[in-house]
């Protein structure tokens, strides 16, 4: 709508101005290549005071078409003004366009001289959509595989007009596809596919200066639960779109076990274990949608209360994660006391990083060693012995997860 609104203030100026999507731009150059009225059709786009492509990245562009848009963009370059308007980060348009070169000469001259804005608006039919769609058995497998048909037989069919007709239908489907497929198993995770229902739930509901934290719990690259605050996850609770909470607390919780995993395995794998039994006691119909919704609440709940254990126990998160592997809720080891298992972990954490090396994870003889220096710390503090091998192995693991960034600190 801003786009328009500019074009209009731009024709009430007295300026000409025209109006595509791009679409629209990509059939009429791919006619007037076959009729022979290319250069005519140059010198038309060329021609007007304004030009504003619409909808870049809608849907997919073939070769040809993104070859047509970059010749009107040339065309133009310091010689008419163009606003573009594309739902796609500029660091995402190779998803757009068949041809890197063309992708960076065409950036080359939008972006000489040009002003970006990034909007963020509400999105009012995203999250009804995903609802319906998640509301029915394998709705999100038999939308993903149905739009997926669509799409190739829409790329087949442009630019005939009938094609055309129903681009807007076309690529309001694969938004929602691109949505669904986010967390879909054997769908590739990409920066872009960002939910815009999520977006639109969670962008009011932490201090602006958290967005950006809060779209990576979202599914971006690190996931942070700790900025979830309880007015938020009330929020989620409170959504009218049961199966979309269910979706959204699904993918926080999915995001933060992975990147709890890198730092803490122990912490990492009880999470994911009773997040597998939720969802499939959820998927099973063994409990309704409601009481999901208050599972993984209150298992985000957890996990975020998890984090200020260390600080509590007077531990690192090295030494938290130690503290983990060494099985202390089991009653037998439970007997040791509290103090003695924080400087055991302490302990731990100080011994490893000494015998850690960057090559230390596929020599087998750098591993023995160390494996005789665990059960050596586990035994000098009287560590229950039928217990020690499991400890052993998994405070092993524990290493394993963080040796590489040590071996590369002590390296510097």
């Amino acid at each position: 709508m801003l786009a328009v609104a500019l074009g209009r203030a731009t024709v009430e100026a007295g300026y000409r101005t025209h109006y595509t999507i791009a679409a629209d731009l990509a059939a009429r150059c791919h006619r007037a290549a076959i009729e022979g009225r290319w250069a005519t059709t140059m010198r038309f786009y060329a021609g007007p005071r304004l030009l504003i492509i619409d909808e870049v990245g809608y849907l997919p562009l073939a070769a040809e078409a993104a070859a047509a848009l970059f010749q009107v963009i040339t065309q133009r370059y310091l010689r008419g003004s163009v606003i573009l308007t594309t739902n796609l980060g500029i660091a995402s348009w190779g998803r757009i366009f068949d041809d890197p070169t063309v992708v960076a000469a065409m950036l080359d001259r939008l972006l000489h001289r040009s002003v970006v804005f990034n909007i963020d608006g509400n999105s009012y039919r995203m999250p009804a959509a995903q609802e319906h769609i998640l509301g029915h058995d394998d709705g999100k497998d038999r939308l993903l595989q149905a739009v997926g048909d669509l799409s190739r037989a829409f790329a087949l069919a442009v630019p005939a007009d009938r094609a055309i007709a129903v681009r807007d239908e076309v690529g309001f489907y694969q938004a929602v596809r691109a949505v669904l497929a986010k967390s879909a198993s054997g769908e590739r995770k990409t920066d872009y596919e960002l939910d815009h229902a999520i977006r639109q739930i969670i962008s009011g509901a932490v201090a602006s200066d958290e967005v950006m934290d809060i779209f990576a719990a979202a599914g971006l690259k690190k996931p942070d639960i700790s900025i979830l605050s309880d007015e938020f996850l009330a929020e989620v609770k409170g959504m009218l779109q049961r199966n979309l909470a269910v979706e959204l607390l699904q993918r926080l919780l999915v995001g933060e076990i992975r990147s709890r995993s890198r730092r803490n395995v122990v912490q990492a794998r009880s999470f994911a274990d009773l997040l597998e039994q939720a969802l499939r006691r959820y998927q099973n119909r063994a409990i309704e949608t409601a009481q999901v919704i208050e599972e993984l609440i209150a298992l985000a709940k957890a996990m975020r209360d998890a984090n200020a254990r260390g600080v509590e126990l007077g531990l690192t998160e090295d030494e938290l994660a130690f503290y983990d592997a060494l099985g202390t809720n089991d009653s037998a080891v439970k007997v040791l006391g509290e103090p003695t298992l924080t400087m055991i972990a302490s302990e731990l954490v100080a011994t490893v990083k000494k015998n850690v090396t960057i090559d230390w994870t596929i020599r087998e003889n750098a591993r023995a060693q160390l494996r005789v220096v665990v059960k050596r710390i586990l035994r000098k503090y009287g560590y229950p012995p039928d217990k020690q091998e499991h400890a052993t192995q998994t405070v092993l693991e524990q290493a394993e997860v963080l040796s590489e960034g040590w071996a590369l600190a002590y390296a510097a």
